[in-house]
C-alpha cells in the first residue's frame, strides 16, 4: 500500500455530482446554491465524500459534506451501504455524549438525484493523519510532531473511546444489533463470517482467513462483558484534529453493539498495521505510539474497565482487517490494477502479522 498507486475510489464524474447536488440542494434550502464542489483525494471505498460550501443569505455560507454509498455497479468493498443506519448513529452519538460528531444536517434515501443514498453534514476543518502514505512515515506533521504532541493526541483520542463506550446507553443503539443468535460478540464474529464468505464468493478463499476464525474459537473470551456502543472504526485515520486535539469523529458505517475490546483492538491493530508496514521498507516508524500497553492502561484510568482477552481481540482486529484487504485486492484485481497470484494469502498485506497472531508469537 505504501509504494503501489492508490486504488480508484469512485468510478462517478465529479462535475455530473456537483451539477446534480446544486439540484437537490435547491429541493431542501429554496434558493441555495452549491458551490466550490470538490472531491478530496483521500476519499475511502466505503463510501465517496464531496465537499462543498452552501450559497444562500441566511446564512451566507455554510460548510459541508456529503457522504454517499458507494456505486453499487463499481465492485464495493462491503455488500451494504446503509446511510439511514450511519446518519441515526451519528445523530445518537451527537445528542448522548460530548464527542465532537459533525452535525448532520440532511438525509436522503432517494438514490435518483445523486444516483444512490447520501447524507450531507456541517465540515469541520482541521487535519487528518493520512493513510497515504501512512502517518508512520516520515514527512508528514504527525511523524514530524514532538513526543509530548503525540501523547496529547493519543491520550485525546483514547479519551473519545472511553466516553463513547460510557456516556452513550447501548439501548439508545438498539437498531444497530447485529442479527444472528448469541450474545454480541458472537453476532459480531458471525457477521464477519457472512462478510467473508460474500468476499470469495466465486473466487479463491484464503486459507489463512479461515486458520484465524478457527483460532479465535480456540481463544474465546470466557466472558465477554456487557455490549456497548463500538466506534467500529476506531483509529486516528478517522479524526479530523485541530493541532493536536480532536474535533470531529467520522466514519461510523461499521458502528454496532459489541464488548469494549473491540474498539480497542482495531485501535491498537490499526496502528500495527501502519507500523509493520513502515519497517518493512526500512523506517523506523512511531513504535513508541499508541502502543497496546499504554493503551489498555489509559483506557482502564478513564473508564475503570480494564481491557480483558486483548489477544482475542488484537486477532480479531487483524482478521477482519484481512478481509477489507482481501475484498479491496479483489476490486484492484477488477479494474486490472493488480494480478491475482496463485497464492490468495498473499493479497493480504499484513498476511505475515496475521500468521504470526494465529501461531501466537506476534507479540513475544
Amino acid at each position: 500500500m505504501a509504494t503501489a498507486p492508490r486504488p480508484r475510489t469512485s468510478t462517478r464524474d465529479p462535475e455530473e455530482l456537483a451539477h446534480r447536488l446544486t439540484g437537490w440542494l435547491g429541493t431542501r434550502l429554496p434558493g441555495a446554491k452549491a458551490v466550490g464542489v470538490t472531491v478530496p483525494a483521500s476519499n475511502g471505498m466505503s463510501s465517496e465524500t464531496l465537499l462543498f460550501d452552501i450559497e444562500h443569505p441566511e446564512p451566507p455560507l455554510r460548510a459541508c459534506a456529503l457522504r454517499l454509498a458507494a456505486d453499487p455497479a463499481a465492485y464495493t468493498v462491503f455488500p451494504v451501504y446503509d446511510m439511514v443506519r450511519q446518519y441515526r448513529t451519528m445523530r445518537v452519538v451527537g445528542e448522548c455524549s460530548d464527542l465532537p460528531v459533525p452535525r448532520v444536517r440532511w438525509l436522503e434515501e432517494d438514490p435518483g438525484p445523486l444516483g444512490a443514498p447520501f447524507f450531507v453534514m456541517e465540515r469541520v476543518e482541521g487535519r487528518v493523519p493520512p493513510d497515504v502514505m501512512p502517518y508512520t512515515y516520515e514527512g508528514n506533521w504527525l511523524h514530524a510532531a514532538s513526543d509530548a504532541e503525540r501523547e496529547r493526541l493519543e491520550a485525546a483520542t483514547i479519551g473519545l473511546l472511553a466516553r463513547l463506550h460510557d456516556q452513550v446507553p447501548v439501548k439508545e443503539a438498539e437498531f444497530l444489533t447485529l442479527p444472528g443468535e448469541g450474545d454480541a460478540l458472537r453476532r459480531h464474529v458471525t457477521a464477519q463470517r457472512a462478510y467473508y464468505a460474500w468476499v470469495v464468493d466465486g473466487l479463491a478463499p484464503s486459507p489463512l482467513i479461515e486458520e484465524a476464525f478457527d483460532r479465535l474459537e480456540a481463544l474465546w473470551p470466557t466472558d465477554p462483558g456487557m455490549p456497548v456502543l463500538n466506534w467500529g472504526d476506531a483509529r486516528i485515520g478517522n479524526v479530523v484534529y485541530d493541532g493536536f486535539d480532536p474535533v470531529a469523529v467520522l466514519d461510523w458505517e461499521m458502528a454496532a453493539p459489541a464488548p469494549r475490546e473491540v474498539d480497542l483492538g482495531w485501535t491498537v491493530y490499526l496502528h500495527r498495521f501502519f507500523q509493520d508496514l513502515t519497517v518493512a521498507f526500512g523506517q523506523r516508524g512511531l513504535p513508541d505510539f499508541l502502543r497496546r500497553d499504554r493503551i489498555e492502561t489509559r483506557y482502564a484510568e478513564l473508564t475503570g474497565h480494564t481491557p480483558r482477552d486483548m489477544d482475542f481481540y488484537t486477532l480479531y482486529a487483524a482478521l477482519r482487517h484481512a478481509i477489507v484487504m482481501l475484498r479491496v485486492a479483489y476490486r484492484q484485481a477488477h479494474f486490472g490494477e493488480v494480478a491475482v497470484p496463485a497464492d490468495p494469502d498473499t493479497l493480504i498485506l499484513h498476511h505475515g502479522s496475521l500468521r504470526a497472531m494465529v501461531q501466537g508469537n506476534y507479540w513475544d
